[in-house]
């Protein structure tokens, strides 16, 4: 069992950053065995990948509207993955939540805002 906690979300102007944080508790398997992921909800829209780091050799993938833009990050000890974006646009605006991939452990999500 793993809970996931999103944070870092708020408003910023076009060109701006932010840095969203997830951490990790729970009992049983290990974080570091995890890939862990960032998704994104727009209104109106489904769930998009945005960015994941794998377990197994931290390996990144990213979406390619996110590429250059977004670095995700992850840090075993204390059990966080970190999502750093910059250039925001206003086409980031989503609520963003954390994932281990692969499993039905989401965090609560973080609206991120993005005004022109």
């Amino acid at each position: 069992q793993v809970q996931l906690v999103d944070s870092g979300g708020g408003l910023v102007q076009a060109g701006g950053s932010l840095r969203l944080s997830c951490a990790a508790s729970g009992s049983g398997r290990s974080f570091s065995t995890y890939t862990m992921g960032w998704f994104r909800q727009a209104p109106g829209k489904e769930r998009e990948f945005v960015a994941a780091i794998s377990w197994t050799d931290g390996r990144i993938y990213a979406t390619d509207s996110v590429k250059g833009r977004f670095t995700i990050s992850r840090d075993n000890r204390k059990n966080t993955v970190t999502l750093q974006m910059l250039n925001l646009k206003p086409e980031d605006t989503a609520v963003y939540y954390c994932n281990a991939v692969g499993t039905q452990y989401w965090g609560q999500g973080t609206q991120v805002t993005v005004s022109s």
